[in-house]
Parts: C-alpha cells; sequence; structure tokens
C-alpha cells in the first residue's frame, strides 16, 4: 500500500505546512467520509465547517482559509487546492489495464494500416484500410476505426468507441467508452414523392490535441467539409455535436448538452449540462451558457445567458426573483 507523509505530499504540490501531524497518508477521500489516515481538501470556504467532523489528518486547503487544523492535523495552503487536489489524486491513481501483448491476435487489421511503435491495440479491435495510428496510442478492445482515419501519438481510446471512415484524431486525447465519432450528421429534406430524403454527409471530423470527450458521446461528420473540436476541449459524458459545428481551443461541454449543427464557440466557451443550442448560432470566446439553458441566437464573447430560452444572466436571474415573489404573494 502506498502511504506519504506530510512533508512528501508537501514536497510535490509546494504549499506551505500550518499544523503537524505523525499519521501516514494512504488514500485521499472526501471530507465527510474520510479517516485518520486519508487525505482531503477544502476548496471553498463554505466547506470549512465540515472540518471539525471530519478524521482526515491532512487537508489541502486554499490560502484563505480561515480555521486552524487542530490536534495531530495539518492543512497545506496551496493558490488552489482543486489543482493541487488533482496531483495528489495521480499519486494513488491505480494502474491502467494491462495488455499481455500489445496486439492482441483476435485484432484485424488491414494491410495497409500504418501502426505507430509501442502501439497497444486490444482483442476484438477492427482497425481499416490506410488507417494511421500513431505512437504509444492505446486502443482497449472491441473498438472500431474504420477506413482512412488518423489516431494521432498518445492518444487512448476505450472500449466500445466507433470512429468511423476520413475522421482525423489528434495527439494525447481520450476518448472514453462508447464515444461516436463520425456518425452522419441529422440531414433530411422533405420530399413529395419520398417523403423524407437523406442527405449525404460527406464530410469528417477533425479533432485536435488533448481533447476529452466522454462515454456515450458523439460528434457528427460534416455535410461538407469537417465538424472541428479544438485543442484541450473537454467534453462530458452524453454530449451530441452536430454536424459542421466549429469548437475553438479549450471548451467544457457539461452532460447531456448539445450543440446543433452549424454551431461556432470561440475559445473558453462552458456549455452547462443540458444546455442546448440552436443550428447556425455563434457563442462569442470566453462566453458562459448556464445549465438547462436554450440557446436561441448569438451570444457575445464572454456574457453569462441563463434559461429558456437563454437571455442574459442578470435579466434572468431578476425575471426569477420576480416570479418567485408573484407565486408566493
Amino acid at each position: 500500500m502506498k502511504s506519504y507523509t506530510l512533508q512528501q505530499i508537501n514536497d510535490i504540490i509546494n504549499g506551505v505546512i500550518e499544523g503537524s501531524t505523525t499519521n501516514e497518508v494512504t488514500s485521499p477521500e472526501q471530507l465527510e467520509l474520510a479517516n485518520a489516515n486519508q487525505i482531503t481538501f477544502i476548496g471553498n470556504k463554505k466547506y470549512e465547517k465540515l472540518w471539525e467532523g471530519s478524521n482526515a489528518c491532512i487537508a489541502v486547503v486554499n490560502k484563505d482559509i480561515s480555521i486552524q487544523p487542530g490536534d495531530n492535523r495539518a492543512f497545506i495552503k496551496v493558490n488552489n487546492a482543486d489543482l493541487a487536489m488533482s496531483q495528489i489524486l495521480e499519486l494513488f491513481a491505480s494502474a491502467p489495464p494491462c495488455f499481455e501483448k500489445d496486439i492482441h491476435p483476435t485484432a484485424t487489421i488491414h494491410p495497409s494500416a500504418n501502426i505507430g511503435s509501442n502501439v497497444k491495440i486490444g482483442a476484438g479491435c477492427y482497425i481499416g484500410a490506410n488507417v494511421t495510428i500513431g505512437d504509444n496510442a492505446i486502443i482497449y478492445p472491441n473498438v472500431t476505426v474504420l477506413d482512412e482515419s488518423t489516431i494521432g501519438n498518445g492518444t487512448t481510446i476505450w472500449s466500445g468507441t466507433v470512429v468511423r471512415e476520413r475522421c482525423i484524431i489528434g495527439a494525447l486525447c481520450i476518448l472514453h467508452p462508447n464515444c461516436t465519432i463520425g456518425a452522419d450528421g441529422f440531414g433530411f429534406r422533405p420530399c413529395p414523392q419520398q417523403g423524407l430524403v437523406k442527405i449525404p454527409q460527406i464530410g469528417n471530423v477533425v479533432i485536435g490535441n488533448k481533447v476529452e470527450i466522454g462515454a456515450g458521446s458523439c460528434v457528427d461528420r460534416g455535410k461538407f467539409s469537417s465538424t472541428i473540436i479544438g485543442d484541450g476541449c473537454k467534453i462530458d459524458n452524453l454530449v451530441q455535436i452536430g454536424h459542421n459545428s466549429v469548437m475553438g481551443r479549450f471548451c467544457i461541454m457539461a452532460g447531456n448538452s448539445g450543440l446543433a449543427g452549424s454551431v461556432t464557440l470561440g475559445d473558453g466557451v462552458v456549455i452547462g449540462g443540458s444546455a442546448s443550442i440552436k443550428d447556425h448560432v455563434t457563442i462569442g470566446s470566453g462566453a458562459v451558457v448556464g445549465a438547462g439553458s436554450g440557446v436561441t441566437g448569438d451570444v457575445a464573447a464572454g456574457k453569462t445567458v441563463l434559461g429558456y430560452p437563454a437571455v442574459d444572466g442578470r435579466v434572468a436571474l431578476k425575471q426569477w426573483a420576480i416570479l418567485k415573489r408573484m407565486a408566493t404573494s
């Protein structure tokens, strides 16, 4: 079992120690559940009240904390407790599933595929014609990568994911189980003779570097050119990204949210859970869309919108306050 002293942990996160403890840390845990050999964190002052009832020996805290650690307990003060705790979690993370053979004998790999060095491909995978897989990529069992697609160096693709033909995935990406990259966009037009006519979707998906896409999420291929996910974007589980949408760098989309077709996001946009964005809308860099909101028009850079239909955040809060007063009067 791994264990670390107070000083060993602080050597990693470079904080300021307040208090002391002789207990060694064997794992991290949330405040309420921690025992005397566990480390926890306080990332917001509203959780300070929980420290007295916690059994944790150490807490990683922000520098503005207003309480004392107590006997045989210690705080490690840092600028950002959430970021520091991420370093500690890495210390205790379990090793990923192992591969007994780098390329499992049941994987089907087309002879024309270009497989880089130190690549791992699990059981039951299918790698199509002219696929390129970069160095150090990990493809877990039962992944499908169809013809002429590219997987970048160091990218990890978890089981059940499908990457359809001609899609491009950058380096150091993580695709969680059952992602679908490059499915047909939702394109149909009414026809008196045939009912709904399917519009061919002949584009692809281009995903940048260090992108993470959650389990069960779908990124549709473009109708003409590409659906684009910029570098560093983080996409939660069960997210839908429609055809020909373009996401800038470092955008965040929380679970169950969705972009209709041809939506454009600037850099650093945050989309809250279950929010939906109408087709052909542009959301400027740094904008925030609140959870459950429905965006029907363009959103300026840096603006926060809430509600359905979404309006300026301050306006929405005033509207809700008025409705609450009306309901209780």
